[in-house]
């Protein structure tokens, strides 16, 4: 077996991640929906050819720890010819929730599949039965269009049959079908530049680089965990609600240390539940991959190899490991951050220097649409909102940040008066909301719309009973409030509501902030 050269194995690193760097400049750059072009609500990644993570870009956790699972269930269903592309957003074949659908491109090097690029951008809308398709459902039929993997794109051609079926079934398909073609060309730049690299260095070359990048960062994981105290370390906590009447859904894990290796059960999580923040096994996975990344100090590549050394265990069934047909459009966004959170609340009592108290532990999701008065034509809004971080021993949480499994931008106020018929009244840190202790947690948002035309609202949120937790005698973060003004009135409403809202109604959202951490004392 030839020697891997490290110098080389660095200059491979940066070539794959700038790949992936690259597709998401162009995706962000020619989209047409202010929640890619915006609020870069999308990433972009490399693969091998099985499907395997070989580089991903700085993008948004939750997408890129299930994103190979969808490539699998592409290379498992389709039989992709060069110049074909595959759509897919189905959460029960390696989704996470209808809006986030994944375009998959083989790479053919000398007639054969020499690797994969893939995206996965969150779309407004996908139909559904409200604007945005984020709805408090209680099937993923209610959800909007479940794509299982199709031809998106035949010999380097726009699958017209398929895209047309696609906009028939939503209420923005100009701008759909925009951030399509945005996403079909952020592979094709993809696949341009790895086949750069083949000629520079060879097939052979290159693929042996991805496979050594794999095993680096299998040995620099093994070599993180094995520093964490042997030990099993449990902790739980809950969801508020499910929407639609469940209260307090449990999400329990036990990880257990031993050498190298890692255990994450979270078999004793309750089971899934009727309302949306059911999640999927993809989604569980992210959420492991991301909290054990970032518990290595080195500055190594996010890859397949990551992994090798973790077993996950989820009981089917499960808010963690959710069943065909469930509904799951909050797991993605809702779920996934508490299952950071207790993953997080577990190793504290192992690495209790180097863990953070709760962030705030919510995307604080709000979805409007209604009818343009100005073009007479459909219209959807969709954003999430940051809050404040959690307090570790290092020092204070950052205020008004998104943080663990979004990597979104706040969406600006001059881009959402500019699309939509709304004015933005509010938008500051909402001072005093993060958690006192020897560090403070960091603060949250507060955002308030004035709605210029009749709109139909959906807000999923958390952390607006149960606060984000402080550690070793920190206070817990302030907890989220949701508000409307009706009819001149002000009133609060709970964490998951939808409501009709008129011209000149008030949606008031004030996110909640990170917990602190250390005692004053």
């Amino acid at each position: 077996m030839q020697k891997v050269n490290p110098i080389l194995l660095e200059i491979f690193r940066n070539r794959f991640s700038s790949v992936a760097e690259e597709m998401g400049v162009v995706l962000q750059r020619t989209a047409f929906s202010p929640n890619i072009k915006e609020r870069r609500d999308f990433s972009c990644a490399v693969f091998d050819e099985n499907g395997e993570l070989v580089a991903q870009a700085a993008h948004i956790p939750v997408h890129l720890g299930s994103m190979p699972l969808s490539v699998k269930s592409v290379i498992e269903n389709l039989d992709l010819k060069e110049g074909d592309m595959a759509v897919l957003n189905d959460p029960f074949m390696g989704g996470t929730h209808l809006p986030d659908v994944t375009v998959v491109a083989p790479v053919y090097v000398g007639g054969k599949v020499a690797f994969y690029v893939a995206n996965r951008a969150h779309h407004a809308d996908i139909g559904g039965f409200s604007p945005g398709s984020m709805p408090l459902s209680n099937s993923i039929f209610q959800e909007g269009l479940r794509i299982p993997p199709l031809k998106i794109v035949k010999s380097g051609e726009i699958n017209e049959e398929v895209m047309n079926f696609i906009c028939a079934n939503v209420r923005t398909p100009e701008e759909r079908r925009g951030d399509f073609a945005s996403q079909i060309m952020a592979n094709r730049t993809g696949i341009k530049r790895l086949k750069e690299i083949i000629e520079k260095y060879s097939l052979e070359e290159v693929k042996r680089y991805s496979a050594a990048l794999m095993d680096y960062s299998e040995k620099i994981m093994r070599k993180t965990i094995e520093n964490i105290p042997d030990g099993v370390y449990e902790f739980e906590d809950f969801m508020e609600d499910d929407g639609l009447g469940a209260k307090d859904v449990k999400i329990k894990v036990k990880i257990v240390i031993k050498g190298d290796k890692a255990v994450v059960d979270f078999s004793e999580s309750d089971l899934q539940v009727e309302g949306s923040i059911n999640s999927v096994r993809a989604i569980t996975l992210s959420a492991v991959l991301y909290v054990f990344r970032c518990l290595v100090k080195e500055d190594i590549p996010v890859n397949a190899g990551c992994m090798r050394p973790i077993t996950v265990i989820t009981k089917k069934g499960t808010i963690v490991d959710a069943e065909f047909p469930a509904a799951v459009s909050a797991g993605n966004v809702e779920t996934s951050q508490r299952i950071v959170d207790v993953l997080l609340g577990a190793l504290s009592k192992a690495l209790p220097d180097f863990i953070p108290a709760a962030s705030q532990g919510t995307m604080n999701n709000v979805t409007f649409g209604g009818i343009n008065p100005e073009t007479r034509k459909p219209f959807t809004y969709y954003e999430t909102i940051g809050g404040g971080m959690g307090a570790w021993a290092g020092g204070d949480g950052e205020s008004a940040v998104h943080s663990h499994m979004t990597n979104t931008l706040n969406t600006p106020v001059e881009a959402i008066e500019f699309e939509y018929p709304v004015r933005v009244l509010k938008y500051r840190i909402r001072k005093g909301s993060g958690g006192k202790g020897l560090h403070k947690g960091g603060d949250g948002i507060e955002r308030e719309f004035l709605f210029l035309t009749d709109v139909e609202v959906t807000v999923i949120s958390e952390r607006r009973r149960i606060p984000p937790y402080g550690l070793f005698g920190g206070e817990p973060g302030l907890e989220g409030e949701n508000e409307v003004v009706k009819g001149g009135k002000r009133e609060k409403r709970g964490g998951k509501f939808t409501e009709k809202l008129s011209a000149g109604d008030i949606l008031t959202i004030k996110t909640p902030g990170g917990g602190g951490w250390g005692n004053l004392k």
